[in-house]
Formats: C-alpha cells, structure tokens, sequence
C-alpha cells in the first residue's frame, strides 16, 4: 500500500457545446432555430397592435377590472425596411417563436412574406430575415424539407447568411443526407470558425460518409463554395451582441478547462510514471505543477507524500498528508502514509494511532498490520528508553 499510486483521472468532458451567434441582428441558440430580433425598442402608438386601433384595450396599456396591462412595445419595435404593418407581423411572430408557439410564428412570418409580395416590397435583407425565421418555425416543428426550400431562399437573397446556412445543413442532417450536409456545415465555419455546432456535425458526419462511401468519401462531396473575404470580414465586424459574447466566453472558459484537465492528466501520469522508476525528485516536480492546476485534488497530495517519504521528508510528508485528509477524511492511503511520516519523524504514538484508524476503515490491510507491530515495538522501545534515563528522586 505504501507505494501504490492513485489513478490518473479521465480528462473532463465537454460535450457539444451551445451555439450561440448573431445573423443580422439577432440571437440564436443551439439549435439553429432563433430568429432575428431587434436590439432596440421604441415606445407603441397609443391603441395600436398589429396595425389595428385597439380602444380600451389591455394592449394598450389600459387595464381590464382585475387584469394587468399587457406589454405590447416589441411589436413596434425596429423591423429593419418594412412598413410598420409588416414590421408588426415579424415582431409578433418573433415574440411568439421565442414562447415556443412555432405554429402560431410560422403564420405572422407567412403573413409578412405575402405582404411584401404584395406591396412590391423589394428588400432582400428583411425578406431574408423572413424566410430563416419562417425556416426555423419549420425546423422546429420538424418540417425539415420546407425549411430546406425557405432557407435556400433567403440564400438566394442574401448569399452566405450565417443562419440559413446552419438550418439548412440541420435539416439536410436530419434527412440524412449527410454530404449536402457536410458542404452546408463547411461553408458555415469559413464565416465563423466558432460555431461549435458547425465543428460537432463536422465531426459526427465525417464517421458517417466514411461509413457509407469508404476511404473515397471526399471525392463524392458536392464543391464546397468558397466563401469571400469580403463576406468573412464583414461578419467579423458585425457588432457581438449581449448573447454571443457570453456563448463566447462560455466556450472560452469550457475550453480552458478541458486544455486544464489534459494538462492535469498528463503531468499526474507523468509523477507516477516517475515514481515507478524511483525518480523521486523528478515525480516532485510533476505534482507539484499538478497542484498549482488543481490544489484541492486529494490523489496528488497522497502520491506527493510518497515522495517526500523516499526522499527522508518527513515533516513534508505529514503536511500533505494532513491536507489530503482535510479534502478527505477517510481517505486511509492519507492515514498510512502519514503514519510512515510519523514514524519518520520518530513520533510513535501518533504512528500507531494513524495505523489503527487505517485498520479500522478495512482490516484486512495487511501492510498497515505489519507496520502496527514495528510501531508498538519502537514504542515500548521508545518508553523503556524514556524510563530507563529518567533520574531517581
């Protein structure tokens, strides 16, 4: 048991992690399926929703007997060229797709489309807008080959539109077709190589066309478009919103401690690889950086002291010890090693006191038996010493 090491523990996990970024001026989530919203809002005309005068209504800010006003600002908030007619309609569905009423979103998106054809409206932006968001109505209510025909749509307005491109590769992913899938995916990360959910279906996809079509899987990839820098640059100077900065530092932070982690784990193998080979002063370096990663992790506080035993020291033995039974009380490789630093330290009581408690939490340590029997001998030794020089009076 003396000198048995710790395992090293697995590198943490991340998973997938959310996507969060901004096509135009909007949020976005995990799934592709947010839709553009404006950053600002503006007071509503008094008694108007949706185009429509509301007298007396809780809509406008007025109050029913015994029912609160109903906050209507965002229908007036900023919708980019549209009318405020049609601007209502997109707010309104935006509002709706953020409660989870995609049915309901999908038919105010709808509306606005049909408007725009009919009042001429010739602004490839805004109907870009239009067609992803009604997109990600149909995404999410698993319509997968509708939302393929309005994103390509809104492609066709608005070539290499972040969103669009991410719920069409979505959608060709959950059809299974795996390689415009791919190319969709691809083309996404040349305009913002942070998409996590991009990198992920990369990943995921890759393993499923060499599957289906072999070592020769790339040869049979539709072309990858290649994105301008112009398009690239643009993107990049787009103001961050509130939620893409914090997606970022999200990322950021899982990042580092995923880097943190692999770091941890090849240093602690490195120490017990060491110790293996009795390069006790060199282990001592391993675990030392480990701390200085994780300084509450218990294993190394325990592998540590086995050096510090090697190497004759025993003051230093006992205090890691000491702080691996702070982290864990019943930890009985702390209890052992500490009792070897007493013995060390030629502090038998204590020695025997620590193996008992080892004995205690599993009797059947057979190591920790032995060194009982050496303990209480020194001790008796110790004593009889002790009597033996101790002046008559």
């Amino acid at each position: 048991m003396g000198n048995t090491q710790e395992k090293p523990s697995g590198s943490g996990g991340g998973g997938a992690r959310p996507y969060q970024a901004t096509a135009g001026s909007g949020t976005r989530s995990r799934g592709g399926g947010s839709v553009e919203k404006p950053q600002t809002q503006r007071a509503p005309e008094k008694g108007v929703a949706n185009g429509t005068q509301m007298e007396n209504s809780p809509a406008c800010g007025q109050e029913e007997k015994g029912r609160p006003a109903v906050d209507t600002s965002y229908l007036d908030a900023p919708a980019g060229a549209l009318p405020p007619h049609l601007g209502r309609l997109k707010n309104e569905g935006n509002h709706l797709f953020k409660h989870g009423q995609f049915g309901d979103a999908l038919e105010k998106y709808t509306q606005a489309i049909d408007g725009c054809a009919e009042a001429g409206i010739d602004s490839p932006e805004d109907l870009c807008i239009l067609y992803s968001n009604r997109a990600a109505c149909y995404l999410k209510d698993g319509n997968s080959r509708d939302c393929i025909q309005d994103c390509t749509k809104a492609l066709e307005l608005q070539p290499y539109s972040l969103k669009p491109l991410l719920r069409r590769a979505m959608a060709y992913e959950s059809l299974e077709r795996y390689r415009k899938a791919y190319v969709d995916y691809k083309t996404v990360l040349q305009i913002d190589t942070g998409v996590q959910a991009a990198h992920d279906s990369i990943h995921r996809i890759t393993k499923l066309l060499i599957e289906q079509d072999g070592p020769e899987w790339r040869e049979k990839l539709p072309e990858i478009p290649v994105v301008p820098l112009s398009v690239q640059q643009e993107h990049r100077q787009k103001p961050v919103s509130i939620e893409q900065a914090q997606a970022r530092a999200t990322r950021a932070a899982q990042e580092e401690a995923r880097r943190k982690e692999a770091r941890f784990t090849l240093l602690k193998q490195g120490g017990n690889d060491l110790v293996k080979k009795g390069h006790f002063e060199e282990a001592l370096e391993k675990y030392n950086e480990c701390l200085t990663i994780k300084p509450d992790e218990c294993s190394v506080y325990t592998n540590r002291a086995i050096c510090f035993l090697k190497l004759s020291r025993f003051k230093e033995a006992k205090q890691d010890c000491d702080s691996a039974l702070q982290l864990e009380p019943g930890n009985k490789k702390a209890f052992y090693r500490r009792a070897l630093a007493y013995k060390g330290l030629q502090d038998y009581l204590s020695a025997s006191s620590d193996l008992q408690e080892v004995l205690q939490l599993d009797p059947n340590i057979r190591e920790a038996e032995q060194e009982l029997e050496v303990v209480t001998s020194l001790l008796r030794q110790s004593l009889m010493d002790s009597t033996a020089h101790t002046p008559r009076v």
